[in-house]
């Protein structure tokens, strides 16, 4: 059985932790929350701004006094949580105009509306007065809500402010009196008959009740802003009264984000919630929304709200000065930790100083070694570049050595075995006695001309077989419409073929002119007509000449 209880107890604790904890995170969230709305308080201003302006515009274009008077009664609804002079300013204008149209119910609305300027001012005595003016028989119904709930917030005023104990308990009474009528004339289910059951509830301790009422009301309707700042300040006073401090402190923050949304500047939620979080420790965030309400109590001229704010200013006094005592405990702190770490640096400063000549020293003797490495580098470089060079030219004479040793030794043979069927020819002929025929064998050149040919047809097909598109390549270094195209496929023209000579490597004019049994005048010729066609600079296209087929496979 004990463990059984020990069991449930622990259950208990850890569910009231985890509620605990789940509630300070809201909290939390709705802090941050509210710092980001306040930091847009400009922004709602000037909406308002925007909408009074607008407001005024439709007062000065209103065609009939009636829509004046409507237009005037708007305004007054928008001044009142914003700017009580400008209410009380458009209050007497819209009494001045009731009494122009003569018309009973405005006379009395428009009393009325003063009225509660003048409470939400604290000026209770007049408003009373102006109270004592309005005939409740010339209050037609659907001003009565309106009458009485004036009635209930100027003697719930005096009761929380009087100072006299039997004229607290006879102002509480009228205001229990009043909020009784508030709740005849005010339908179920609306918003003021709920406001009005929950502060009822409230007052009479059941606290509960009221939450309930309220909930229940919220759940099932849409509220503005103003409504909704209204509903969560009802709330937090139910949870106050229960003791639910993290309830109570939710329900400010959203009665205070809603009412800077709504540009609202008479509240009294961000105030509860500052001297609550100033209880806690909180006193940055204490002070800083004191000095929002006391900012915007001054703007709105709410004396109600200032007087209260009187009250308070000790606290937000001794929050300023825990700030400063805080600051400057933290500014000493900082100032010896700033002397010792000073001594550090200047201790470090000498050490680096010290270091760092070394450090340029070493920097130095790098650099020179750097220069040095660099240059060695780029000599290095130059060096294997021209290797390069010269293993590509080795490996492309022996590739063409090879190539030509192979077609010589052949057209060797060839030319043996011709001269032996040749000799054997002129022999037959020397031994039949035919000294004639003999003779014009030995003097005709036709047979050296037709060799020739041969000669020169083997050379092309031997140099296109080591470069196959040398015909192609070469072309494409002159200009165009200058291209040298053979009659032939496989074959060289003559010009082709002293480049063709230059490519291999036989630069000499004299010797490219034996070669192909040309004068030196027609091979020099030749040269200076095909690099007057050259597309680039005519100085270096042999220079180009030398870089085609490099790394072509023969065939």
């Amino acid at each position: 059985m004990n463990r059984l209880i020990t069991t449930l107890c622990l259950i208990l604790i850890a569910c009231s932790a985890a509620r605990s904890t789940s509630s300070e995170v809201t909290f939390d969230t709705l802090l941050t929350r509210l710092d980001e709305v306040i930091s847009h308080r400009a922004e709602y201003a000037a909406a308002k701004e925007d909408k009074l302006a607008t407001l005024r515009q439709s007062l000065a274009t209103a065609p009939t006094d009636s829509a004046r008077f409507e237009n005037l009664g708007q305004l007054i609804d928008e001044y009142t949580p914003y700017n009580t002079d400008s209410a009380l300013v458009m209050c007497l204008r819209r009494q001045e105009l009731a009494l122009q149209m003569n018309e009973p119910d405005k006379i009395a609305n428009a009393r009325m509306n003063t009225a509660k300027i003048l409470a939400a001012t604290g000026m209770y005595k007049e408003a009373v007065e102006i109270m004592d003016t309005v005939n409740p028989a010339d209050v037609p119904d659907y001003l009565r809500p309106f009458y009485f709930h004036i009635l209930r917030t100027v003697y719930g005023h005096l009761s929380d402010f009087s100072v006299d104990a039997n004229m607290r308990s006879h102002y509480a009474k009228l205001t229990d009196h009043f909020r009784d009528s508030l709740l005849k004339v005010n339908d179920p289910g609306t918003l003021t008959y709920s406001l009005i059951k929950a502060d009822k509830l409230n007052s009479m301790g059941n606290y509960a009740e009221a939450l309930a009422t309220m909930q229940s009301f919220m759940e099932g309707h849409e509220l503005t802003e103003h409504e909704r700042a209204i509903c969560a300040w009802t709330l937090s006073e139910s949870y106050a009264n229960l003791g639910d401090i993290s309830r109570q402190k939710e329900q400010l923050a959203l009665s205070a984000i809603s009412d800077m949304k709504a540009a609202v500047r008479e509240y009294v939620s961000l105030r509860q919630l500052a001297l609550i979080l100033h209880s806690e420790g909180d006193l940055a965030r204490a002070y800083k929304y004191m000095n929002i309400c006391v900012d915007d109590a001054t703007k709105s001229n709410a004396r109600l709200r200032i007087f209260e704010l009187i009250d308070n200013y000790p606290l937000i006094n001794g929050i300023y000065i825990d700030t400063i005592k805080g600051q400057r405990r933290t500014l000493l702190w900082l100032l010896g930790a700033i002397t010792v770490l000073a001594v550090v640096l200047l201790a470090l400063l000498k050490r680096m100083r010290k270091q760092m000549r070394q450090i340029a020293d070493s920097r130095r003797l790098i650099g020179e070694s750097n220069d040095r490495l660099n240059a060695l580098n780029i000599e290095l470089l130059n060096s294997n570049n021209e290797l390069q060079e010269a293993n590509r030219a080795i490996a492309e004479n022996s590739r063409l050595k090879n190539a030509y040793l192979g077609r010589y030794m052949d057209q060797c043979l060839g030319y043996i075995d011709k001269l032996d069927t040749f000799r054997r020819s002129l022999a037959k002929l020397d031994a039949a006695g035919k000294h004639e025929e003999v003779r014009r064998a030995i003097k005709t050149s036709t047979t050296t001309d037709s060799e020739y040919k041969a000669f020169y047809e083997n050379f092309d097909q031997t140099f296109l077989g080591l470069f196959p598109s040398f015909v192609e390549d070469f072309n494409a270094l002159l200009q165009p419409g200058e291209a040298i195209l053979p009659k032939k496929e496989g074959a060289l023209t003559p010009e082709l073929r002293v480049f063709a000579l230059i490519r291999l490597g036989i630069g000499d004019s004299d010797k490219i002119a034996k070669f192909l049994r040309y004068s030196i005048t027609t091979i020099y010729n030749y040269r200076t007509k095909v690099r007057n066609k050259a597309a680039g600079d005519r100085n270096k296209l042999e220079n180009e000449l030398m870089k085609i087929g490099r790394g072509t496979p023969t065939r």
